[in-house]
């Protein structure tokens, strides 16, 4: 272990290792963020879905109580009186 070579290659050795291990770190670490930034827009999505879907609820529950409204409106005019 007295060779200049040896050690040489050792250095390089480890400097490749290090190396590799800064690529594979800095990939691994691009996918995550894709992945992030691709879950926040599927998340934005399904947020205005949801959002649709409750204006769609309201509406119908507004009708509802519009219906509502009116067979109480029918009920009193037809029977003559409070219903409870």
């Amino acid at each position: 272990m007295t060779e200049p070579q040896v050690w040489t290659l050792i250095g390089v050795f480890g400097a490749l290792m290090a190396g590799g291990h800064a690529v594979l770190i800095a990939m691994m670490r691009a996918q995550i963020s894709g992945l992030r930034n691709e879950m926040i827009a599927r998340f934005a999505t399904v947020d205005a879905r949801f959002e649709a879907v409750d204006a769609k609820f309201d509406r119908v529950m507004t009708k509802l109580e519009h219906l509502d409204r009116d067979v109480q409106h029918l009920m009193n005019r037809e029977f003559g009186g409070e219903r409870t």
